[in-house]
């Protein structure tokens, strides 16, 4: 059942990312759904569900987008991977510690992803710092955001059915 919602997860982000892709800032979108999406499964599975979270959102991305199949997949897997670790090796419970996680693996993302097209000589990025950096901003506030609305349903859930019990409205 979570592979399900993982894979609807990954599903919902594409074509989310997909139809904002026109928002583009200097030739880089200001937001990347996808990216947020596999730090979430990272933060919340660990780092195995991450890694293949991160390859299956990245090799469809890849495939989608004009480019090298698998550079996007192997950045995703790696951001995949390492967001999942520190998720079990420290206490990422907090708005700022996980601000901080998103915030890196965008960072991370961008230092791979264009790294491996610079050191193939595919592309070159005339000083990305700025876009990069409103990206990894952009993508920490709404992962944070999205954490703490997804941690919020089940106590809803909860209050909801307990109000069902008792017979008065919420």
């Amino acid at each position: 059942m979570r592979a399900v919602r993982v894979i609807l997860a990954i599903a919902v982000a594409l074509a989310l990312q997909t139809t904002l892709a026109r928002f583009a800032i200097g030739g880089t979108a200001a937001l990347d759904i996808v990216l947020v999406v596999v730090v979430y499964v990272a933060l919340t599975s660990g780092p195995v569900t991450g890694l293949l979270a991160g390859t299956l959102a990245g090799l469809i991305q890849d495939a989608m987008a004009s480019g090298i199949v698998g550079i996007g997949g192997l950045a995703k897997t790696i951001v995949g991977f390492l967001a999942g670790v520190v998720g079990t090796q420290f206490i990422v419970a907090a708005a700022f510690p996980r601000f901080v996680v998103f915030l890196a693996a965008t960072l991370v993302h961008a230092v791979v992803f264009m790294g491996l097209y610079v050191l193939l000589d595919l592309r070159h990025f005339p000083s990305p710092y700025a876009a990069v950096f409103g990206q990894g901003v952009t993508n920490a506030l709404v992962g944070v955001i999205g954490f703490r609305l997804l941690e919020s349903v089940p106590v809803l859930v909860d209050r909801r059915r307990a109000a069902r019990r008792t017979g008065r409205r919420v």
